[in-house]
């Protein structure tokens, strides 16, 4: 039993009217890019006097800067190719001093050796 009388009991909201009254929903694809202008091209940004494009997921230059994308390109895949060629030398020259470190340590104890007869025979 409620203590001031009636419960709670709010209105009934009116159904709503449809959202659209337009038939632009029905229109197919290409209609609508054509009507409503949908087909926005790629997008262009200027910063600091550079224009840039974004195209194919990457942003290339268009006109002005230091320098082309495609110099840009060139440079890391040369890049790339020096640091691929300086791995192979590193481990060229590692294998070269694992081979060597056996040569060099035999020559060296034969080498002492001859020394080492000569002082204690030589007296």
């Amino acid at each position: 039993m409620p203590l001031f009388g009636n419960t709670f009991s709010p209105k009934k909201v009116p159904p709503r009217k449809s959202a659209s009254l337009s038939n632009l929903h029905a229109l197919d694809r290409t209609t609508k890019e054509v009507e409503l202008g949908l087909d926005y091209g790629s997008p262009n940004i200027n910063i600091a006097g550079q224009s840039l494009k974004f195209e194919n997921g990457q942003w290339i230059t268009e006109s002005g800067g230091t320098g082309s994308q495609r110099e840009v390109q060139r440079l890391r895949k040369r890049n790339q190719q020096l640091e691929e060629e300086n791995n192979l030398l590193r481990v060229k020259v590692d294998l070269l001093l694992d081979m060597s470190l056996p040569i060099l340590t035999a020559l060296r104890s034969s080498s002492r050796r001859p020394l080492e007869g000569k002082r204690n025979g030589g007296n």
